[in-house]
């Protein structure tokens, strides 16, 4: 069958940057999805992308679908005639949906019966009948938040539409989408290529568009733009800040992309690094540039979308949008150096955290306490945390994190260090957000983990005591992340702190403000939800986090150890005999009906092999004594192994529900103990 190259291609007014990939991928895949279910063969398919149009490229596609034999069951023959052999109307529908008279349809026989039955030949449709369709299934399912309408009609797209191609081979495919027809004309560059680009064949539409000064591969754009970058931050004996979710709106931007460089006074630099660095990149789509020892250049990397006879006078056109910028930030900084964190504070008291909660000065207070309480849990300075957690919120009083709200915290740092305060707490004046996204650093120093630890849980512990939950993907306050923060701060920073105490410990905090009576439960069952996600991340396997969920540890620190030894022990060759047997004592004292020994009776014990489990159990109890005082779960479960051989002969040999009920209930109460040694750790059953 013949194959030809098929080009798709929606042309439009500047679509959403940040949508750009987002939207190409699902018309990709809405099309692709279809062609196979249409059963139509292709080589190769690939999807395009420019501010100016989402497009699909087929390789090799044939031209129309195979023929097929279909058949068609109808009703049983004693159905579908009466006693008369005349044709119920139940035969004559099936036969007038098929296209045929009851006379001409066959008959198909099994050992179950007969019925009428309709063989035929479907010819396959070709690929100029199919497309259209499939192109307006794929439109309507874009992710498109808010459609727009444009000129007299109803039409609703993201952006209005001005051309539509569709092209198999050499021929336009006769097609219709949002009331544009379509066509084998395509738009260059908007400045560098004035009309259209005619293409003679698909196969022409990369090159074509080149020519027209048109990067129409999204995926080599951003590839060139990002060399293009490194390469004049090499330039410079730099490294240019490359943010990946900017990289991908640049690339949304621009259809021609021309590096260029430029630059600001270097008295700006007197300001902190950072809101200089957002108000370039969150406001002009800049890429600042640091040296070799992380310190930030008066320079700046920008892409812009035409090649100019003078590129001077572009760059200089940049560099005077960027200076008023930038001097806001300087005036910020000045003006908020003259007013002290601490007489901030009571600015707060206009502010809402929420309404049942109170203001952000309450919040502050609240966190100051739990932050002093949590670093004396950890043997950390408790004034200072109690000083960083009071000041903790003040800087989002500021002008610059008015303005930047991305600084908060960062600046609060600066402004802290100006003020004279301690090192420790100007720093956890910073660290208090963090970890801020999945990946993200970690406080630095311990006076800033209190502070984070504190405010995440003041979150939770408010937003649960007033009944107000994530629900589905609602999570307004961000308590999934603020959990899972949570955790990572107080295992990977090692400190011993108990999830459920400070939770306890800030809802007395709270004092009358919280409705909820089981606040306490709820948030505590809530953070142990969130142990799956962290460990899945970390390929451990879900029995085993299940395993360590049973005994509902409220200590991340003492989760971490119980996961480490119950993975450990997995990996061991007696773990899957054992955790059988675990199993099959659990069903047999799930159907015994009286009460266990407070203790085995070594009297009752009568047979060899019970003697040698009991034995062996005895001394790995004495083993293992000190190893779970200390936690030491592994080396525990360990010992707990040996108990395999024992444990096999005791199964083979003994019965256990013997029936003498005294015997029975001793057997079962030594199989409980070992059973529940088990257990002090994870589900023995796992």
């Amino acid at each position: 069958m013949n194959t030809e190259t098929l080009l798709i291609e929606l042309g439009t007014e500047e679509l959403p940057p940040k949508s750009l990939k987002n939207l190409a991928v699902t018309f990709y895949q809405q099309i692709k999805d279809q062609l196979d279910s249409a059963d139509l063969a292709y080589e190769e398919i690939k999807w395009f992308a420019t501010p100016r149009r989402l497009a699909v490229k087929v390789s090799k596609l044939v031209e129309k679908q195979a023929d097929k034999e279909i058949e068609k069951r109808g009703p049983a023959v004693d159905v579908a005639f009466d006693a008369e052999g005349n044709a119920s109307k139940a035969a004559q529908g099936w036969a007038r949906s098929n296209g045929i008279s009851v006379e001409e349809a066959q008959r198909l026989k099994t050992d179950k019966g007969e019925w009428l039955l309709h063989r035929a030949t479907q010819q396959g449709k070709t690929v100029a009948a199919l497309i259209p369709a499939m192109i307006n299934v794929a439109v309507s399912k874009l992710p498109i938040p808010k459609p727009m309408r444009w000129g007299s009609t109803r039409t609703q797209f993201i952006r209005p539409v001005h051309t539509l191609t569709i092209m198999f081979g050499d021929k336009v495919i006769n097609g219709k989408t949002l009331e544009v027809n379509s066509s084998n004309l395509v738009t260059g560059h908007r400045f560098h290529h004035e009309g259209f680009v005619s293409l003679a064949h698909a196969d022409e539409y990369e090159d074509k568009l080149t020519a027209a000064f048109v990067q129409v591969d999204y995926e080599q754009r951003q590839k060139l733009i990002l060399a293009e970058i490194n390469k004049a931050a090499d330039q410079l004996n730099g490294v240019a800040l490359i943010d990946a979710d900017l990289l991908e709106e640049v690339t949304g931007l621009v259809e021609w992309p021309v590096i260029l460089i430029g630059s600001f006074d270097e008295a700006f630099l007197n300001v902190p690094a950072e809101p200089l660095i957002y108000s370039m990149k969150d406001h002009q789509k800049y890429f600042p540039v640091n040296d070799k020892n992380g310190q930030l250049l008066n320079k700046f990397i920008f892409v812009s979308n035409i090649e100019s006879k003078d590129p001077s006078q572009v760059i200089k056109g940049n560099e005077k949008v960027i200076r008023p910028r930038l001097a806001d930030a300087e005036f910020f900084f000045k003006t908020d150096k003259s007013k002290t964190l601490e007489s901030r504070l009571e600015s707060l008291s206009s502010v809402l955290f929420q309404k049942q909660l109170g203001t952000l000065k309450e919040k502050s207070e609240r966190i100051a306490s739990l932050s002093g309480h949590i670093a004396g849990q950890i043997g950390e300075n408790s004034a200072q945390a109690t000083r960083a957690g009071l000041l903790s919120k003040t800087d989002l009083m500021s002008e610059m994190v008015l303005e930047f709200p991305q600084v908060q915290g960062t600046m609060g740092k600066y402004y802290a260090q100006n003020d004279g305060e301690s090192p420790e707490v100007a720093q956890a004046l910073e660290d208090q957000y963090r970890p801020r996204y999945s990946g993200d650093t970690l406080p630095e120093g311990n006076i800033g983990c209190a502070v984070a630890i504190a405010d995440k849980v003041d979150s939770l512990v408010g937003i649960f005591g007033i009944n107000q939950p994530p629900k589905g993907d609602k999570d307004p306050f961000a308590l999934r992340r603020a959990a899972i923060g949570l955790i990572r701060i107080i295992i990977e920073k090692q400190l011993s702190l108990d999830i459920s105490e400070l939770i306890n410990e800030s809802v007395v905090l709270y004092g009358d403000k919280l409705a909820n009576e089981n606040v306490n439960i709820q948030v505590t069952d809530f953070v142990l939800g969130r142990f799956r996600a962290y460990y899945q991340e970390q390929g451990i396997s879900v029995d085993v986090i299940q395993a360590v969920l049973a005994n509902a540890p409220t200590a991340p620190l003492d989760f971490e150890k119980r996961i480490k030894a119950v993975s450990h022990f997995k990996s061991l060759e007696q773990a899957a005999t054992l955790a059988a047997a675990n199993k099959r004592v659990g069903n047999i004292l799930a159907k015994f009906k009286g009460e266990l020994y407070p203790e085995f009776k070594a009297d009752l014990a009568s047979e060899a092999e019970e003697k040698a489990l009991a034995k062996a159990f005895d001394e790995v109890k004495v083993t293992i004594a000190p190893m779970m005082l200390a936690k030491d779960y592994q080396a525990a479960l360990t010992e707990l192994a040996c108990l395999k051989a024992p444990i096999d002969n005791f199964f083979d040999n003994v019965m256990v529900m013997a029936d003498d009920e005294a015997v029975k209930t001793n057997r079962l109460t030594l199989l409980n103990e070992i059973r529940n040694s088990y257990f002090k750790i994870a589900d023995g059953e796992l």
